[in-house]
């Protein structure tokens, strides 16, 4: 995407330098985003339609009758938002969030992914069963459409969005791409917005949960046996960290406002 090369502010680079106190980083000449909206595919491609209009602005955190669900709500909002608002200042430079189901994890990172593209950064959403489903894809001679893009968009794009990382167990030659894609971003300093359900022994998770009645054992896979503890440490290391530690609101009574 061509910036102006007449722009005096970023002589043509489509990036200016920025100043926040002692803080020097760039950002997107406006010169650069308005080509930009004016040609680019449908910014919110990829995200579910559930949450395309979700925003910072009609996040709820009103739980009735549960006002330390509202305190935790609350602060995973303003954690978010003050994320996005400092970007690309923010250090760390991605933002990881955690918690059961139900509980606005998507939501919040899609408003965090509108932020960003409203800054004039290029975000690409993946859902992560999506995501390797088209990495296989890409590999396969036998499939009707061949993505040859998807690694390079996933490695290399200003700002990643995975959504419901580890979702499932996969193969060790998936496994492998998506270690390959963390570690890239990772060694390269690019930003990694994502979100997962799963338990984490790192945020003090119990993988093994038991049935107080009958006794029984619930043995749970863990974030790191789904993508590796290094891409675990790799993620740690790179993101600010939400964890959603409230309930699935897809279970509360139609009363509650996060349900519409």
């Amino acid at each position: 995407m061509p910036a102006d090369p007449n722009c005096v502010h970023c002589e043509g680079t489509g990036w200016k330098h920025v100043q926040r106190g002692e803080l020097t980083a760039v950002e997107r000449c406006n010169c650069f985003t308005a080509a930009q909206r004016a040609s680019q595919q449908d910014p919110a491609l990829g995200v579910p339609k559930h949450f395309r209009e979700a925003s910072f602005e009609n996040f709820s955190c009103r739980v009735p009758g549960d006002p330390n669900e509202y305190d935790r709500l609350s602060g995973a909002l303003i954690a978010a938002k003050r994320y996005a608002e400092d970007y690309p200042f923010a250090k760390p430079r991605g933002l990881f969030l955690q918690g059961p189901p139900g509980t606005g994890k998507t939501h919040l990172a899609v408003a965090a992914m509108r932020k960003l593209q409203e800054k004039g950064f290029e975000v690409v959403f993946f859902d992560y069963q999506t995501l390797l489903q088209r990495i296989r894809d890409s590999f396969n001679p036998a499939a009707e459409t061949r993505d040859k893009d998807v690694l390079r968009l996933a490695k290399e794009s200003e700002v990643l969005v995975l959504d419901d990382l580890g979702a499932h167990r996969e193969s060790d030659f998936v496994f492998d791409a998506v270690t390959g894609i963390i570690t890239h971003r990772y060694n390269e300093d690019l930003a990694l917005i994502a979100t997962t359900n799963l338990p984490m022994a790192e945020l003090g998770d119990k993988p093994i949960l038991r049935d107080p009645v009958s006794g029984k054992r619930d043995i749970r896979d863990t974030l790191a046996d789904r993508i590796g503890e290094r891409a675990v440490s790799r993620i740690f290391e790179m993101c600010v960290r939400i964890r959603l530690d409230v309930r699935d609101y897809r279970k509360r009574p139609e009363t509650d406002p996060r349900r519409r």
